[in-house]
């Protein structure tokens, strides 16, 4: 019971700010005579989000397969490309400027390419997503690789340990906090370029109903996409806080 108090404890500071937030939102609507086309009011927002008229299930699964693919990818690969950034001087070398030259790319000017490389569809918002969310794991896992005890590398040298079994055995365990920290970074990267490719071209997805809200100037029916969008976003996060405290426990008993 107490360690349900506690927990309950530690989201209420959050708990307040949004109502706070909620209540001051409320105000400057009642108070400042805004058109709901400039700021829709916290009831009308909230009318829009359970509006049957809306297909939202269809529009919230094609986001959300989005965003969950565009995640898996930024996090496989850029795993996988930063294992190969620290397993070799040789291809951290080679390998390195491309990949900054890649991530400062305007990846909304890259979006319209996507299609033409592609066409439409979720796998063009996957590929954007996962360009804007890889980098920070790239760049993570070589230092998680490399930021490493030399005693347990000479450890594993003593007992004859291979090259491949010791990154396994010793490097990549060491690597989890790093790489589950930029995990939490691309968890939010994702949704911002999956977005970003519903906004170029999309026939469905919150991006889609925001784009299309414009036209109608139907304010609230926007702010309802985007707090769906933003439900997607926590979800996501709090499955990587969830993974961390599996595999990493110890470094989220750190960053407490």
């Amino acid at each position: 019971m107490g360690r349900m108090k506690d927990k309950l404890l530690n989201y209420l500071p959050a708990a307040l700010l949004f109502a706070a937030v909620i209540a001051a939102w409320q105000a400057a609507v009642t108070f400042g005579g805004l058109r709901p086309y400039l700021l829709p009011s916290p009831a009308s927002v909230l009318d829009a989000m359970f509006d049957p008229t809306i297909r939202w299930w269809g529009h919230i699964w094609a986001t959300g397969v989005a965003i969950i693919g565009a995640f898996l990818l930024a996090a496989v690969s850029g795993v996988f490309l930063g294992c190969l950034v620290a397993w070799s001087p040789v291809i951290n070398r080679a390998l390195m400027p491309f990949l900054v030259f890649l991530n400062t790319l305007p990846k909304v000017a890259i979006a319209p390419l996507f299609l033409i490389w592609v066409g439409y569809g979720i796998f063009p918002n996957i590929l954007m997503g996962a360009l804007i969310g890889f980098f920070p794991v790239v760049i993570n896992t070589a230092v998680g690789l490399s930021q490493i005890d030399h005693d347990m590398i000479d450890l594993g040298w003593v007992f004859s340990a291979p090259k491949w079994k010791v990154f396994l055995k010793i490097r990549i365990p060491n690597a989890y906090p790093y790489i589950l920290s930029a995990l939490k970074v691309t968890a939010t990267s994702a949704v911002v370029g999956a977005i970003v490719g519903e906004f170029v071209a999309s026939q469905n997805g919150l991006g889609y109903v925001i784009v299309t809200s414009q036209s109608s100037m139907n304010t609230a029916l926007a702010f309802a996409a985007l707090i769906y969008i933003s439900l997607i976003g926590l979800v996501l996060f709090a499955a990587v806080g969830l993974l961390s405290r599996i595999l990493a426990p110890w470094a989220e008993g750190n960053e407490a």
